[in-house]
């Protein structure tokens, strides 16, 4: 889940503890933390409900000042289904925030990290993908997904499901737009150079 420029500040500071979203299916599950722009998040509780029963209570939970402002900011298909979302922001640090910011592998964490990548290509039914994806990211940081799949080729939906796995292993960082080589995903393609 991704929260909006005018979203971020209230989140941060746990003004904001509510979102609303128009979904074609429910994307988001009590109990379950995430990884946002803005950190991680414990979703708390989750309820699909009309649209038009947002109140002004619960614009407030979200950041804006009235019920109208949550209508306007909703994305998606007018058909689709909205969502109430209660959130909080996870305590703990992200073990992939620190794996991503660790530039510094011994030979051993570079092969292994070799052969996860292999496997990862091996298994692919595009043929191998993880080498090609990380110097595009590296050449062209912060452009849109859509670009760089067509710049290999790719489908845009699997490239970003793609970069997901290579987030994962901590070797890239997903931006507003794009994405980014993490300093471990750097380290790694100095290393096969």
């Amino acid at each position: 889940m991704l929260f909006g420029p005018d979203e971020r500040p209230g989140v941060l500071c746990g003004a904001i503890t509510v979102v609303h979203r128009r979904w074609r299916s429910q994307l988001a599950y009590p109990g379950r933390t995430y990884r946002t722009n803005v950190g991680r998040i414990v979703i708390d509780e989750v309820d699909q409900f009309d649209a038009q029963a947002i109140t002004d209570a619960d614009a407030v939970r979200a950041g804006k000042a009235c019920a109208e402002g949550v209508l306007a900011a909703l994305r998606g298909q007018p058909d689709w289904p909205v969502y109430r979302i209660g959130f909080h922001l996870a305590e703990d640090p992200d073990p992939r925030a620190e794996l991503a910011s660790r530039a510094d592998m011994d030979p051993e964490e570079l092969v292994d990290l070799r052969t996860r990548l292999a496997r990862l290509d091996r298994v692919s039914s595009h043929g191998a993908w993880t080498r090609t994806t990380l110097e595009a990211i590296a050449a062209k940081p912060a452009t849109r997904a859509a670009d760089l799949a067509a710049l290999l080729g790719r489908e845009t939906v699997a490239f970003k499901s793609d970069v997901r796995k290579l987030k994962n292993l901590g070797l890239t960082y997903s931006l507003e737009v794009g994405y980014r080589l993490a300093p471990r995903g750097a380290a790694y393609l100095r290393w096969l150079a």
